[in-house]
């Protein structure tokens, strides 16, 4: 249940952050995994590939990099079983806007492409519940 009165149909938001952003939701080629950080374990690897594509490196200057190389760290000596670095690393991620929750917080949103297309048809739809299941299935249960 909400508070106040119901807000009108047709009312505008005029209140607009001056630090909100809005970032382009295309993939981006990145930035390759530096040697010298010594990275072992592929959960690692696949941590710095995924943020190095992400839509917020668009705007990253040297200081954000050095903080990614740094958390690769971190990420890696968690893969090798170091599991008290869990909440460094979430908390590192966060200021990011690693979730949906720390996008809204830090007022980032993406723009999504497809919403410009009318005609996208089924083709575009995302798969069957059911073909996942079955997939899962398959790839729990081996061949």
């Amino acid at each position: 249940m909400t508070r106040g009165p119901r807000p009108k149909p047709n009312a505008v938001r005029r209140n607009a952050h001056p630090h909100a952003q809005e970032l382009a939701a295309e993939a981006r080629e990145g930035r390759p995994l530096p040697k010298a950080l010594g990275i072992q374990t592929s959960g690692a690897r696949r941590f710095w590939r995924t943020w190095a594509r992400a839509p917020q490196t668009a705007t990253w200057v040297e200081t954000d990099w050095a903080e990614l190389e740094i958390t690769a760290k971190l990420v890696d000596a968690l893969y090798m079983g170091d599991l008290k670095l869990a909440p460094e690393i979430r908390q590192r991620v966060a200021k990011w806007g690693a979730t949906v929750e720390d996008r809204a917080r830090l007022r980032m949103s993406l723009k999504d492409e497809d919403q410009d297309q009318d005609d996208a048809g089924p083709e575009s739809a995302a798969p069957a519940a059911s073909d996942m299941d079955e997939e899962l299935y398959r790839l729990l249960n081996g061949p």
